[in-house]
């Protein structure tokens, strides 16, 4: 974790490698160290949506997973269904799908919304028994504690931790202030 005049910064850059919506040249990046089980990233899944369709083009939005496994037993197994799914180009879709259906996210269910999004179900079974992707989602979770994560939903905007509320008009205000001028 590095401090510039108080604020925390992501440590670890967005890549190729992440879950990216948006143009990569975009004036503003929000990154999101996110839960699937989490209640307040369900609320921020919403609101994301609404400030995504507010900033259109010049706002990029990364999704990286930190389960918060003690509070929320569902978590680690529902980020490696997203990521499973993302093997197949259908991150976003199963995304959408784990926040939509935040309640029930057991693996019966994990595997109804892979049918739900047409996904080769034998792979992705395979994926979640074998926890083919429990690296990666691994991986996330410390770069988000490295980056000062400590819950869930942190965002960053343009690299810097945004320390206040996650509320639509808030989050608005904070990156309308990280537009180029």
């Amino acid at each position: 974790m590095t401090r510039e005049k108080g604020r925390t910064k992501l440590l670890l850059p967005v890549t190729e490698q992440d879950h990216t919506q948006g143009l990569a040249n975009a004036p503003v990046t929000l990154v999101e160290y996110g839960d699937f089980e989490c209640p307040y990233c369900g609320k921020a899944y919403f609101i994301i949506r609404d400030i995504q369709e507010f900033f259109g083009d010049r706002l990029r939005f990364v999704f990286r997973n930190f389960p918060l496994t003690e509070a929320h037993r569902n978590a680690e197994n529902a980020a490696e269904a997203a990521e499973a799914a993302a093997e197949q180009g259908k991150f976003w879709e199963m995304h959408d799908q784990l926040f939509e259906h935040q309640r029930a996210l057991t693996k019966e269910y994990l595997l109804k919304y892979a049918q739900v999004l047409n996904l080769d179900i034998e792979r992705f079974k395979q994926d979640l028994d074998r926890r083919t992707f429990a690296r990666l989602v691994h991986e996330d979770f410390i770069g988000g504690v490295r980056s000062g994560v400590e819950g869930t939903p942190t965002f960053f905007i343009n690299g810097v931790r945004h320390d206040d509320s996650f509320e639509f008009a808030t989050l608005l205000a904070a990156i309308e202030a990280a537009m180029p001028k």
